[in-house]
């Protein structure tokens, strides 16, 4: 027998998620001596014992993991050996974070959903039960390493029984760190308007309320939701009234799989995706009845958001809805309530996470507010996601995924990046890991500014970054810019000003670890250019962390600045009088009232601000269709347009390239005489848009000699669209990248900026900004 100590430094998703009460039992069935322990690295284990016990160990570790954790790498040391030591112990945490991080929050796992409906549990209907396997983590931490009292569960002291669990390997809550029982830990209450309690049982109350049509406001695991009965058309009707939101799609939340399946046509990749762990919202295609069910939740689309419940307190809602029932089966039976589950914020503010701002900003929104007293430290929506080509495609990246990092294919210097000015996020590199912050928000209103620093400093504080440089990008005018140079400044370190899309092109490589010359297909909405214009539509070459412009969509004229794109009937005009179609625009807009100062400004068209933005050409197609005059939300009519269009060829000759000019005039002539079909216009646009892109595209990778491209920008969203450009692209054999682990659309451009920000540090092929 050879004895032997060697000590193992882990890397990966190893704090917060069971990982040393797993080291434990595998080493206890091993019969080592030694140590574990949390330390800013990751987690430490000293084992000493039988050399074959240790390697049969060391792949025992590796093969059996606890469900959320993740190793990225292990690294070993000898050591000598300690001849007193006995036993196998569990030590402090030690150490300021270099390399761990905090996993995301967690859905409640099928254990503690047991115990929670268990009459003998001593937990039951408690609405804060968690384990190592479940629960907040993210929302709840203010700095790692991941102990009790770097949380807001500081504020609990744990009882007796809670103290012995958390203690004793043997338990599914050792060293669980929100660990807690109605004796201890957080509690529910509900409250009027006012803050005065409202008497009995909280949940039972806010289901009474529910009931007569009103809604509440309810605090979760990282903000507040809004909720209301989503088969009241009335207070559906309320909530968006209070909310100012009036053609937004709602989503919703049902109990399981088979009450979704009533909605909603779903497939085995979308109900998985639907029961995940990390219960995103997920867009689904209705059925024929569900507006009827539904009236008012998602009007005049095809699609709506559903998610599962994902926190004790849903599951006790619906449990308390269906009469506290006792058989576990009614988890998974059919179930007809649905709820309305929106964020709780007035319509584009940050979400809301404390009960005191709750009454503040909400009082005009909520009848009643159902609260707890366990503080939310980092806000975190809901994310939204759809399956498309059968994986997953990001709308956004918040809660369940984020920030667990990506890992990149290389290490480098620390870079902290702001994000765009819309669907903001920020992105820190570590090493070779990049974590993206939830969704921040639209950066137009103060809160979400404010939001954006707390975010900024709270993942600073977390992964222990100082940036050697920050990056943010090339319009001075966003808030990101301006927040990225006064940072820059305190850190005095150099500021790289990224461009819009080819931060967006960034996004997808450093993704996916593409490192060679690729071209870029950048399809968005607005992003200033290098050259001081609008851009929005660009072919481009990437060459590490420099791009060189190759072609853009033909520019559309822009009557009304950049609002133009919310108002379909005005791009239309712009679009017909840049065709020479001026009656055409008139016979169908001339009663707007604004066709008089439209035309003005369309009359003298060299002092009017042009575009080759694509969402212009898609808001243009909408007015064309005649589907409506004034879009209600963000990108309505690329997702108007998408669930319209059905499968039909291009139309021949629908293009043209001038050279490095992509024009789609052509067929926008043909989709004039069709006379408001807006299924047939919205069929032939979208065949025709893929052909001409594919076109465009081909032609430059034969050019250029390059046979691999990456699509980004907020219309990369568009399923349609993409799976009719894919097919071509991989037909003609160009090799196609695309967003998988974040957003295609701005929620996505901070990982491009940092990437290349990183890149242009490294190679010095750029001089930096210097504030």
């Amino acid at each position: 027998m050879i004895i032997r100590r060697t000590r193992l430094t882990i890397l990966g998703r190893v704090q917060g998620v069971g990982f040393r009460p797993h080291v434990w039992h595998v080493v206890k069935n091993h019969g080592l001596s030694g140590f574990v322990k949390n330390t800013g690295e990751g987690v430490v284990v000293e084992l000493q014992g039988d050399s074959a016990a240790l390697a049969a160990c060391l792949r025992a570790l590796q093969q059996h993991l606890p469900p959320l954790a993740r190793l990225d790498s292990i690294k070993e040391e000898a050591l000598p050996l300690q001849a007193e030591e006995q036993n196998f112990e569990i030590k402090s945490s030690s150490g300021k974070t270099t390399h761990a991080y905090i996993p995301a929050d967690i859905a409640t796992c099928p254990n503690c959903l047991a115990e929670l409906f268990d009459h003998s549990n001593r937990r039951y209907r408690y609405p804060f039960i968690n384990c190592t396997d479940c629960g907040p983590r993210y929302s709840i931490t203010h700095a790692l390493p991941y102990d009790r009292e770097e949380t807001s569960m500081a504020a609990f002291a744990q009882c007796p029984s809670c103290l012995e669990e958390y203690s004793n390997p043997e338990t599914r809550r050792f060293h669980a760190e929100p660990n807690a029982c109605p004796a201890c830990g957080p509690r529910l209450n509900l409250t009027d308007r006012f803050g005065q309690a409202l008497k009995g049982d909280a949940t039972a109350g806010a289901l009474q309320i529910l009931k007569m049509g009103r809604s509440i406001a309810m605090k979760g695991l990282g903000g507040f939701h809004l909720v209301c009965d989503a088969t009241r058309e009335d207070a559906v009707m309320r909530i968006r009234g209070q909310k100012k939101r009036q053609g937004k799609p709602l989503a919703v939340m049902v109990l399981n799989i088979a009450a979704a399946r009533r909605l909603c046509h779903i497939s085995s990749e979308e109900a998985a995706l639907l029961a995940s762990r990390e219960r995103p919202i997920v867009l689904l295609k209705k059925r024929e009845d569900t507006d009827s069910l539904l009236p008012g939740v998602a009007p005049e689309l095809a699609s709506l958001g559903v998610m599962l419940p994902y926190t004790p307190q849903q599951w006790m809602l619906f449990h308390e809805a269906l009469g506290r029932p006792t058989d576990p089966s009614w988890m998974e039976e059919p179930c007809e309530q649905v709820w309305v589950m929106t964020s709780a914020n007035p319509s584009g503010e940050p979400i809301v996470t404390g009960n005191r701002e709750a009454r503040e900003r909400l009082n005009q929104l909520a009848d009643v507010f159902l609260l707890h007293n366990r503080n939310i430290v980092a806000p975190c929506d809901d994310s939204v996601v759809a399956i498309d080509n059968g994986q997953a495609l990001f709308y956004r990246r918040a809660r369940g995924y984020a920030p667990d990092p990506l890992p990149l294919i290389s290490s480098g210097p620390a870079i902290l990046a702001l994000g765009a000015q819309y669907k903001n996020t920020i992105c820190i590199l570590r090493g070779q890991e990049a974590f993206v912050s939830p969704h921040i928000g639209d950066l137009d209103q103060t809160l979400n500014c404010e939001a954006l620093e707390a975010s900024t400093h709270h993942l600073l504080e977390l992964t222990d970054v100082t940036p050697a440089a920050i990056a943010c990008d090339l319009d001075p005018s966003h808030y990101a810019s301006q927040l990225a140079e006064d940072m820059a400044k305190h850190y005095r370190v150099p500021l790289l000003h990224i461009q819009h899309h080819h931060a967006h092109i960034a996004s997808v490589l450093a993704e996916h670890g593409h490192s060679g010359e690729v071209l870029g297909l950048a399809l968005d909405a607005f992003g200033l250019g290098e050259d001081g214009k609008t851009w929005g539509g660009e072919l481009m070459q990437i060459r590490g962390g420099q791009f060189e412009l190759l072609g853009q969509l033909a520019p559309l004229p822009l009557p009304g600045g950049l609002r133009t794109i919310r108002e379909p009937w005005l791009m239309a005009t712009a679009l017909l009088f840049a065709m020479g179609e001026k009656d055409e625009a008139q016979r169908r807009f001339g009663r707007q009232p604004a066709w008089p100062a439209i035309v003005a400004q369309l009359e003298i068209p060299f002092q009017l601000q042009d575009s080759s933005s694509m969402a212009l050409w898609f808001s243009a197609i909408a007015g064309l269709a005649g589907i409506f005059d004034k879009q209600r939300f963000d990108n309505e009519a690329l997702q108007r347009l998408e669930e319209l269009a059905q499968d039909c060829a291009p139309l021949l000759n629908g293009w043209q390239i001038n050279g490095t000019q992509l024009d789609l005039k052509p067929v926008c002539r043909h989709l004039m005489t069709l006379l408001h079909d807006a299924t047939l216009i919205a069929s032939v646009w979208h065949a025709t848009l893929a052909a001409a892109l594919a076109d465009w595209v081909c032609r430059a990778a034969a050019t250029r000699k390059i046979d691999t491209v990456a699509l980004s920008g907020g219309c990369c969203t568009n399923r349609k669209l993409m799976g009719a450009l894919l097919s071509r692209l991989e037909a003609a054999g160009i090799k196609v990248l695309r967003a998988r682990q974040l957003p295609p659309n701005d929620g996505g451009i901070s990982l491009g900026q940092a990437w290349v920000a990183r890149q242009r540090l490294q190679n010095d092929r750029q001089p930096a900004d210097r504030p």
